[in-house]
């Protein structure tokens, strides 16, 4: 496969031409050298782009996927699992606070399903407070 334009290249890697240019200036892309009117960019850059966006979809953040890409020989494995296991204790805790939410949740609606009708559902007075 012969090197992209940035088009192309957005194209191949399923995103837009200006996510290109932000994962640049975030230092998570390399900016080529132009030849003529255009940059172009190697086939590889395409694996990159995937990288960065199934990382982004385990909900690491961009500085956590440079630091990724950093680390992308594999070599340092404790830096690479410090870093995952930073970013599940995060999911961990927000599962959590989504738990306590769910309960809170169920139990207003519970309330509200069995308050008597002569009595306003509980859920509105309880979210003004």
């Amino acid at each position: 496969m012969q090197d992209l334009t940035i088009g192309r290249l957005a194209r191949a890697a399923g995103v837009g031409v200006e996510t290109i240019r932000y994962y640049q200036q975030r230092g998570l892309l390399p900016v080529p050298e132009s030849r003529g009117a255009f940059r172009h960019y190697p086939p590889q850059v395409v694996q990159r782009i995937g990288f960065i966006k199934r990382a982004q979809e385990l909900g690491f953040s961009l500085g956590e996927i440079a630091e990724l890409l950093r680390l992308e020989d594999g070599s340092e494995r404790g830096s690479i699992r410090r870093v995952a296991a930073d970013r599940l204790a995060q999911i961990e805790t927000k599962l959590a606070d989504l738990r306590r939410m769910q309960r809170a949740l169920r139990h207003l609606v519970d309330a509200c399903e069995h308050t008597g009708l002569e009595q306003p559902c509980p859920i509105i007075a309880t979210l003004a407070r």
